[in-house]
């Protein structure tokens, strides 16, 4: 059993894990129970936001997988204390063989409480690999009422013409948690300092998903050298978004769908959506992904400011460095000692 923790994307990065473990240990897996209680602030169960009938039936081949304990264990969970744990982040295979498998076959079930980082990127055979692939790119399929209406936000902006999706983020979360003020006023600073230790003043705000922090002031120069700037909001009508309010990683869902479907992705920086829909679009066939240099942005931006290079040069050296950096295949990433 397992209960995944984070966002949407963390979630179902570890999901993947999950069956790719219940695989190996050749063990059964029940349908992961989705976070409600953390900061995002949505009581969506896993059969809410992806189909999980074709989740069950599509890795049949693989591991089974049931929507609930049987009848037996279940009456076992109601009159014990189930064995719980969290695993130990980025272990590879040998640690759930040697660990894991004799405190499954001690207690009979056992419960993870959580799901983010357990397996090692790196140091992990392939077929292992592979199953986390299959288990992403093709068995966690969007639930019906979710891709029906990302699938119609696609039709829309494709009858419009070529599209880029920005995953713009300037959260009121991150920036509070962050200390980043730059550009901030002295009355702003005050503000995101008392968000900082404020729990109900986190919310989540993509620029997909609803107004960021400061937004006429933030998107004023975006809005001007892109009038076309558009949301879910202003493309469906309220009706069709009611029943997804309330719920953000439904809504992160759609936003989801969106970026692996355009033309081109731009993600301001690197989060576990961006990570996935960057790895998606590669498996999808290399889709243009522009993955910006920030470190190098950064020290650019502070150069053109203050008058070292002039706007041609500035174009030229970031035009140069992100040459590379468009979603083109790309060796995996190995550093000694550090599996993740």
């Amino acid at each position: 059993m397992v209960s995944s923790n984070g966002g949407l994307n963390q979630m179902r990065a570890g999901i993947c894990d999950m069956v790719t473990i219940a695989r190996y240990l050749n063990v059964t897996l029940i349908v992961p129970e989705l976070d409600n209680t953390s900061f995002w602030n949505d009581h969506s169960q896993f059969q809410d936001i992806f189909d999980v009938d074709y989740f069950i039936t599509s890795l049949r081949d693989q591991v089974r997988i049931l929507k609930e304990l049987p009848p037996q264990q279940n009456k076992k969970v109601e009159t014990e204390s189930v064995y719980s744990m969290p695993p130990i982040s980025w272990s590879n295979m040998t640690y759930y063989y040697d660990v894991i498998l004799p405190r499954i076959k001690t207690y009979e079930i056992v419960h993870f409480t959580k799901s983010d980082a357990t397996l090692a990127n790196n140091g992990i055979p392939d077929e292992v690999q592979k199953l986390r692939c299959r288990v992403n790119y093709h068995a966690m399929r969007f639930a019906p009422s979710v891709e029906q209406l990302a699938k119609k936000i696609v039709r829309i902006l494709k009858e419009r013409g070529p599209h880029l999706a920005l995953h713009l983020r300037y959260e009121v979360d991150m920036i509070a948690f962050s200390g980043c003020n730059e550009g901030c006023s002295e009355e702003e600073i005050d503000e995101l300092t008392k968000m900082r230790y404020n729990y109900k003043l986190l919310i989540q705000v993509y620029i997909a998903a609803g107004d960021i922090y400061k937004s006429g002031k933030r998107m004023a120069a975006l809005k001007e050298a892109f009038p076309n700037l558009v949301k879910k909001e202003t493309l469906l009508e309220p009706s069709e978004l009611e029943p997804f309010k309330n719920h953000s990683n439904q809504m992160a869902a759609l936003d989801y769908y969106v970026s692996i479907e355009s033309d081109i992705f731009v993600p301001t920086y690197k989060g576990h959506m961006v990570k996935l829909v960057e790895g998606h679009r590669r498996y999808l066939g290399f889709r243009k992904t522009i993955l910006s240099d920030r470190k190098l942005l950064v020290e650019l931006i502070d150069q053109y400011k203050n008058g070292t290079v002039n706007w041609n040069q500035f174009s030229a050296e970031v035009k140069a460095a992100h040459a590379d950096r468009l979603g083109n295949p790309t060796a995996r990433s190995v550093v000694p000692g550090k599996p993740n």
